[in-house]
């Protein structure tokens, strides 16, 4: 058989026996066709390792992304478990290629400047402005999720010793510690800034309730204008900004894992590389022979 007659067969098997979507079979049609293409004359079920993985290049040389790659090399592996079950062969050479990995996108930050205009810009004579500046100065003290803040208890915060207590992912409990400026700015929203309600939760509306997350973006948005930052701001980015800053001065990678709540250190380390992009940057700027 050609190898467009076994891929006209495996699509067949997978609407018939599987009843795969006509939007999936669709996609698995672009793959296999990308795929016939690139074999050529060579059959499909002669087709070595070597061959899938210059399919994998193949697709990268035409402009598609990791992701898009990927799906491809799943139709692919999808069409040779086919040809093993049809017995046309009895290999499988998509076994030792690796799955086309996402590129994760780097990560937006705050300079340092940023940072303190951001925190200059709530009005403190005001109990909402002092809230507000607690609230920002806690979450570039700590890179809290804003889930984690909003979320805050009074009893979660000690500002005798600087440290929070928050509940993160998967309900799992972590300590951070808090610096001077984030605890001043903490005590002066408890002291004027807080009126006295029951509840437990640090922050609050002038109604006693707790602050939601889209609330405090849009609080975060709002001073970003009057601070003339240009960014789209945004919290995750406040607790990026806190990480950067922190490695930037050499801080313990696993250290910062253990601040940020990260379950694996790979998680954490996408900030070295926002490190070295910068780095580049700088030498690409003033180096005179760059």
């Amino acid at each position: 058989m050609t190898n467009q007659e076994w891929m006209d067969r495996f699509l067949g098997y997978l609407r018939v026996e599987r009843g795969l979507s006509a939007n999936t079979l669709s996609s698995y049609t672009n793959d296999l066709k990308m795929y016939v293409e690139f074999l050529g004359r060579k059959a499909v079920v002669r087709a070595r390792p070597a061959d899938v993985s210059g399919f994998i290049r193949f697709l990268y040389d035409r402009g598609l992304k990791p992701r898009s790659a990927a799906r491809a090399l799943a139709a692919v592996r999808g069409l040779h478990r086919f040809l093993i079950l049809e017995k046309a062969t009895e290999q499988n050479p998509t076994t030792v290629v690796e799955r086309p990995r996402a590129f994760s996108p780097l990560p937006h930050f705050l300079s340092i400047e940023e940072v303190d205009r951001l925190l200059a810009a709530p009005d403190v004579s005001d109990p909402a402005g002092l809230r507000d500046r607690a609230m920002i100065e806690v979450l570039y003290a700590t890179g809290l999720r804003v889930s984690e803040l909003v979320n805050l208890r009074l009893d979660g915060v000690n500002l005798d010793t600087g440290f929070v207590r928050c509940l993160g992912k998967g309900s799992k409990e972590r300590v951070v510690p808090l610096g001077a400026s984030a605890c001043t700015a903490v005590r002066a929203y408890l002291e004027g800034g807080r009126a006295s309600h029951a509840s437990d939760t640090m922050f609050l509306t002038r109604n006693g309730t707790a602050l939601s997350r889209v609330a405090f973006w849009g609080l975060l948005k709002n001073y970003a204008v009057r601070a003339g930052i240009q960014k789209s701001i945004s919290p995750h980015m406040i607790r990026h900004s806190f990480a950067t800053h922190l490695l930037e001065r050499d801080a313990d990678l696993r250290a910062v894992q253990l601040m940020l709540g990260h379950a694996e250190i790979s998680t954490t380390q996408i900030y070295t590389h926002v490190i070295r992009e910068r780095l580049k940057a700088v030498y690409k700027s003033f180096h005179p022979r760059a």
